[in-house]
């Protein structure tokens, strides 16, 4: 029989979800997940069995309960939904479902509104921020009709601000993690900030760019591209981010002149192609940088107090309202505000089929008989462990970025897992540092076989080998078994000046500079370190390649 629970369907910001109240859905974790997946359709690519739409933008929900925050009104809980996967990520913030959540809140009761308008402060529980979002509220009612116009959505709605009051420095500690508003990277001035978003911010002329180019241009142009990466590569480090090459922060964003002392033209990069518009975050770290003195695009104007500045972008523009206090170098940013909107489009009852949640498995044989005697294996040690195994939600964690050769592997392994073991299985990519970053989460994990790893010869071999490390790659981990393997090699043009490797060693020697290698992946950088540093002394220039795929 079909369960039965309530539910709000709104179209919020750009995006658009099921909005739940935390007490309509199951108290654990778990079956809550499989009541997500069941409700969007997760399973399948197209979502026919479900509310969402074949989209990572339409497979997204909130749910909302009165918040356990001081000072704060209600709590707010973002999760992705899976495409074509049975997945549910509760790690990232969303800015656009956030809009939704004080209308939702209001017309369930959680909030009282008041005449004319109503501010609720909302307590993301993902990334534990405030934002004040204002919603209009006539006779005490939500008024979803209006003349406000968003990019990316027809027609027009009330407008819904949103005033974040914690996204400055979130990332780094400072809004300006350089400790300079301005820095000379590679030649170029540049400006890293951290206001919603670490970007690193140039201007289009000292490119040789008007800054209107269309995105399919800038992305054609390959010289400028890699410039870009280094610089956005240097940024990183400045900023306290450490190698970034294979992380999505910093942003790099070519800056222009707008229309008018109030507005920014922005060509916003994610971060190796240009966004074929513009993300929200990125355009309050834009505007802010817009509004303080001393950056390499602060306008004409700058005063304290609250002013409006629009961020044009190759689809439209976002207007963002700043608040600054202060003057001169001791300008700071007080809060963000953006405007969005929002549309019920239908309440009533969902009705979540039997066949999400867990049961015993059926078919599948040979993959049961594979992994089913290894997790038994690996948990014998602790028989009350294994007879409870698995409570919850388990985590693979992959250190390399979605798309490649390990994340495929993982998400076939966790679907027939998900399916043997009865129990919710999701991916977690935590790429960067050449996998140091996601073997240190899971070395700190709790020790129950609820987080895996899919670890390879960097994370367990070669990172051990090269670098001090915050993990030990043997007491640290339980090895549960070999899934696969693939080689590295090293090769060269044909018509490379080289005969063999002893005579590319003499090369390099000589003239450390003259080669460069490329690496489809951050995996091949210890290879090429502890190829490179015995026979030359120093590591040869990297040129990184976006993808996790060799070419």
């Amino acid at each position: 029989m079909n369960q039965v629970i309530p539910c709000v369907l709104m179209r919020a910001g750009t995006s658009r979800g099921p909005f739940f109240l935390r007490e309509w859905l199951p108290a654990d974790d778990a079956t809550r997940d499989e009541v997500l997946i069941g409700a969007i359709g997760a399973s399948d690519l197209l979502q026919v069995d479900g509310v969402g739409g074949g989209s990572t933008l339409t497979s997204k929900v909130a749910i909302v309960s009165k918040s356990s925050q001081p000072g704060c009104d209600v709590d707010y809980l973002f999760a992705q939904v899976g495409v074509g996967q049975k997945s549910v990520d509760t790690r990232p913030n969303c800015g656009n479902m956030l809009s939704g959540v004080a209308p939702f809140a209001i017309e369930q009761g959680l909030v009282c509104a008041q005449d004319g308008e109503t501010t609720v402060r909302v307590f993301n529980v993902n990334t534990r921020s405030r934002i004040d979002v204002t919603v209009q509220t006539p006779g005490q009612r939500v008024r979803y009709d209006g003349e406000t116009g968003i990019d990316g959505v027809a027609g027009t709605a009330a407008p819904i601000r949103l005033n974040f009051l914690d996204a400055w420095g979130a990332v780094t500690g400072s809004v300006f993690p350089t400790g300079q508003r301005i820095d000379v990277i590679d030649g170029l001035e540049v400006t890293c900030i951290d206001a919603a978003m670490p970007l690193v911010i140039m201007r289009a002329v000292d490119l040789g760019l008007s800054g209107r180019e269309a995105p399919a241009d800038l992305d054609a142009d390959r010289a400028l591209l890699t410039r870009i990466e280094a610089i956005r590569c240097a940024a990183g480090g400045a900023m306290g981010l450490g190698d970034v090459s294979t992380s999505v922060v910093p942003k790099p964003v070519i800056a222009s002149d707008g229309e008018d002392a109030h507005s920014i033209t922005s060509r916003y990069f994610t971060p190796r192609r240009c966004h074929a518009s513009h993300a929200v975050t990125g355009a309050i770290g834009v505007a802010t940088a817009f509004a303080l003195p001393g950056t390499v695009i602060s306008g004409a104007v700058s005063r304290p107090g609250a002013r409006a500045i629009s961020v044009l972008h190759p689809q439209g523009r976002i207007d963002v309202e700043v608040a600054i206090e202060g003057s001169g170098p001791d300008a700071r940013i007080q809060r963000a505000a953006l405007v969005r909107t929002a549309r019920k489009i239908l309440q009533g009852e969902l009705h979540i089929p039997p066949y999400v949640f867990s049961k015993p498995p059926k078919g599948d044989k040979p993959m049961k008989h594979l992994i089913a005697p290894t997790i038994a294996a690996v948990l014998a040690a602790s028989a009350p462990l294994a007879m409870a195994f698995p409570t919850k939600t388990i985590t693979i964690v992959v250190p390399t970025a979605a798309g490649g050769g390990n994340d495929a592997i993982a998400r076939t392994v966790g679907q027939k897992l998900g399916a043997i073991l009865g129990q919710t299985v999701i991916v977690d990519n935590r790429a960067g540092a050449n996998g140091s970053i996601a073997s240190e989460f899971v070395a700190r994990a709790a020790p129950d076989g609820h987080t895996l790893m899919l670890g390879y010869i960097a994370t367990h071999a070669m990172n051990p080998a090269l670098q001090k490390l915050r993990y030990d790659p043997v007491t640290d981990f339980e090895p549960i078994g070999l899934v696969g393997y693939s080689p590295t090699l090293m090769v060269a043009y044909p018509a490379a000046p080289v005969k063999d490797v002893k005579d590319l060693v003499a090369q390099l020697k000589a003239k450390p500079d003259k080669y460069t290698y490329a690496s489809c992946q951050a995996r091949c950088l210890p290879a090429a370190s502890a190829f490179a540093a015995p026979h030359v002394g120093r590591q040869p220039v990297r040129v990184p390649l976006a993808g996790a795929r060799g070419g």
